[in-house]
């Protein structure tokens, strides 16, 4: 399964951004899919996920106020909604994909990743 993240760019402090993952093909609606931000200081932060069957799972460090996983099955896709953007929030945000929803790295399935800079 092929995985493409996008719907990254340059947003203000403030700012909102809608990132979505899509897949090469429909299986993704059959799989679990969690977002990652990978910037300075950390390689893979796991941001959100969820599960086949629109099951969310948010993780430690994740402001849930402002960060928010959906997913269209229908569309094939899985999106991060996310809110007041601050520059902190800025990194390389990519989707993954598995049999299961997991809690770290566990992910069979990988995206390229989206740049999301949030800067004034």
């Amino acid at each position: 399964v092929q995985l493409q993240a996008s719907g990254g760019g340059l947003v203000q402090p403030g700012g909102s951004l809608r990132l979505s993952c899509s897949a090469s093909e429909d299986r993704l609606s059959t799989l679990a899919v969690a977002w990652f931000r990978m910037g300075p200081g950390y390689n893979r932060q796991i941001i959100a996920a969820v599960s086949d069957n629109g099951e969310p799972a948010y993780f430690a460090g994740t402001d849930k106020g402002r960060f928010s996983i959906s997913r269209d099955n229908a569309k094939n896709t899985v999106y991060l909604q996310m809110r007041s953007l601050k520059p902190e929030d800025s990194g390389v945000y990519a989707c993954a994909a598995g049999e299961f929803l997991d809690y770290g790295t566990g992910y069979e399935y990988w995206g390229q990743g989206t740049l999301v800079t949030v800067s004034s």
